[in-house]
């Protein structure tokens, strides 16, 4: 699918309760709207759960609220299972069946670091380890040459809860889809090109992909 077929596919859409979007995003949202929030059944002996994602009645977090996770209606030609990342709109889609997706809010690279392209999960870690790349010490020496022989996983690692490594042909891409510290971030161009998710949502996503699993960032 091109670049321009997709975006038609996904863009925003307004909560019920929300003001209309503008015209210019109108027309891209005919093909995707919000949808039944119904479980799909799944076996029983399956390891990784792949309906809709619910939380807590109530749950809020620190961003704006157009990045609160979401069901939504998607084109049925999108394979399920796979992952879709549109940078422009700071939007992820986990298609879990058929015409069906959960949309999260996520942070993406800088204009001059945003990742695009088709990758592989093939690492999944809970709670991981971190070490800036060579070239972030080069960018940024005062932040992170600290940290170059690695900073342990916990509350205050900047990939947060989970991690999702993201492979071509077999070689780390060293982009992550990532919890974070910094939430705030969510819906801005501010990371060093990994894709950055809320905590509690990088947890959800995790628990629902295996390795294997399809991405392709736009």
């Amino acid at each position: 699918m091109d670049r321009r077929a997709l975006l038609t596919s996904f863009a925003a859409i307004p909560l019920l309760a929300a003001p209309s979007l503008s015209s210019a995003q109108a027309a891209p949202e005919k093909l995707i709207k919000a949808a039944a929030s119904a479980p799909v059944s799944t076996s029983a002996t399956s390891q990784i759960e792949m309906g809709p994602v619910t939380f807590p009645e109530g749950s809020t977090w620190p961003i704006a609220e157009r990045f609160y996770p979401r069901e939504v209606q998607v084109k049925p030609s999108l394979t399920v299972g796979s992952i879709i990342v549109v940078s422009e709109k700071f939007f992820l889609y986990h298609v879990f069946a058929p015409g069906r997706a959960m949309r999260y809010g996520v942070a993406v690279g800088t204009e001059e670091l945003v990742f695009r392209g088709d990758a592989t999960i093939q690492r999944k870690v809970e709670w991981p380890s971190w070490r800036p790349t060579q070239e972030m010490i080069e960018r940024n020496p005062q932040a992170y040459k600290k940290y170059e022989d690695g900073m342990p996983g916990g509350p205050t690692n900047p990939l947060g809860a989970r991690a999702l490594y993201l492979y071509q042909n077999g070689r780390d891409t060293a982009i992550r889809i990532h919890g974070t510290t910094s939430p705030s971030s969510i819906g801005h161009a501010a990371s060093n090109g990994c894709l950055r998710m809320v905590n509690e949502h990088v947890i959800a996503l995790f628990d629902r992909v295996p390795l294997g699993t399809p991405v392709t960032v736009y």
